[in-house]
């Protein structure tokens, strides 16, 4: 797949998507349920490009602007001080975050490619022997298709953390298997900085050093092999330090260095700074879908909780994908085996498992849709089906959703 391909690919998404925002602008009634509305219209571009701002975007652009206000460091700052950095070049900040959201989403697509068809050359899962087989080929397209049409992939390109965040998280999922530890530093580091989720990449460095060490057991290492593995394990606290720095900076302005986590109620309805259990959560809208009244809010919590579910299952079949269990053959005192494959390829599974869990521990869905967009594991699994025509269906689906949440949103309706 070309770089053209790809180009093709995003500019067509982005087509698509604003003419969704242009027809939803002339259909759907405006809301505009959200801190500061108006405050878009200042910026001085039409509302089909200024309702990438709605919601949590107005928010950055203001961190931007003027720093942080209260309760405003629920929002980690790498995204709004890159707008700030850049706004010298357009002096409009919407136009700038705009800028900064797409061009590392484009950016993240081609370097996604390179991840898998360099992941294809290394172990064959990917690719067969040709790299650039037809078939290889097709399951990237599917994936990149899948990411694209998925309900909530709109955020990729608005004034929003995702575009970033799937940048510097491809980026580092990328140097990893090129084995430049130095940069993979950076990129985790940038990413925690960017979003909380940024931590969990620990999961995919730990399974990726456990693949070295096994390629050269304990045994056969001499003294600098040995001491060269323990240096480059140090990459495992990477993830760690950057929300170690904002949590430092927390501490120096608030005195709580988790306040990023206690101002959460602040921006989300019913979440809740006690760790809520997965059961309790489903429970909670299991009695919302039969005591509530079927208004919108009502939808958009079903839309909420099927995402959740359909992502968890694919998942939990993805992981267990890759774990083989080789059953014992009847000798007595003989245990169950596991065999692990593809270390990389489960530590991409934990890591979008632990991603698509996260939101749900504030006791709510509501950011489940927007989390799911870096649950890679989930796209690919998809993008794996053999039968085209479940592929094609699945597709559909989500455009068809994708159309209906981008147009509310777009009107201010909150939608995730």
């Amino acid at each position: 797949m070309s770089f053209f391909l790809i180009l093709l690919f995003f500019l067509t998404w982005r087509t698509v998507d604003n003419w969704i925002l242009y027809i939803a602008e002339k259909i759907i009634p405006y809301l505009g349920f959200f801190p500061y509305p108006r405050e878009l219209f200042d910026f001085g571009l039409p509302q089909v490009t200024s309702a990438l701002a709605n919601f949590d975007g107005i928010h950055y652009l203001k961190i931007a602007s003027r720093g942080y206000a209260e309760w405003e460091q629920a929002f980690f700052p790498l995204y709004p001080l890159l707008i700030r950095v850049f706004n010298f070049i357009f002096q409009n900040e919407l136009i700038t975050g705009l800028i900064v959201s797409n061009v590392s989403f484009f950016i993240g697509l081609f370097f996604l490619y390179r991840y898998f068809r360099h992941s294809g050359k290394a172990e064959g899962r990917i690719q067969n022997q040709n790299n650039d087989s037809g078939q290889a080929r097709m399951t990237f397209k599917w994936l990149i298709l899948f990411i694209l049409v998925f309900p909530t992939s709109f955020f990729f390109g608005a004034v929003y953390t995702e575009g970033l965040f799937f940048l510097l998280f491809v980026l580092t999922l990328y140097f990893l298997k090129k084995e430049n530890y130095l940069l993979v530093s950076l990129f985790s580091i940038l990413a925690s900085l960017t979003r909380l989720i940024g931590v969990f990449l620990v999961i995919p460095i730990l399974f990726h050093l456990i693949q070295k060490s096994k390629v050269l057991p304990a045994g056969r290492r001499g003294k600098s092999q040995n001491y060269n593995l323990k240096l480059k394990s140090l990459i495992i606290i990477t993830p760690l330090l950057g929300l170690g720095l904002y949590c430092f900076y927390l501490w120096m302005t608030t005195g709580d260095p988790l306040f990023f986590l206690t101002s959460q109620p602040v921006f989300g309805a019913n979440r809740s700074t006690n760790i809520i259990l997965l059961p309790q959560v489903i429970w909670r809208y299991l009695k919302i879908f039969f005591t509530a009244a079927h208004n919108f809010q009502f939808y958009v919590s079903l839309f909420e909780f099927l995402v959740f579910i359909l992502v968890f299952i694919v998942l939990i079949f993805d992981l267990f994908k890759h774990l083989k269990f080789n059953l014992p053959a009847g000798r007595q005192g003989e245990n169950f085996k596991l065999k692990i494959e593809n270390y990389d390829r489960l530590g991409l599974s934990l890591f979008s498992l632990a991603n698509i869990l996260l939101p749900t521990l504030t006791g709510t869905f509501s950011s489940v849709p927007r989390y799911a967009l870096f649950s890679i594991s989930f796209f690919l699994f998809l993008a794996e089906i053999k039968n085209k025509w479940i592929k094609i269906g699945i597709a559909l689906i989500f455009l068809l959703l994708h159309i209906a949440v981008l147009g509310f949103f777009g009107q201010g309706y909150f939608v995730s």
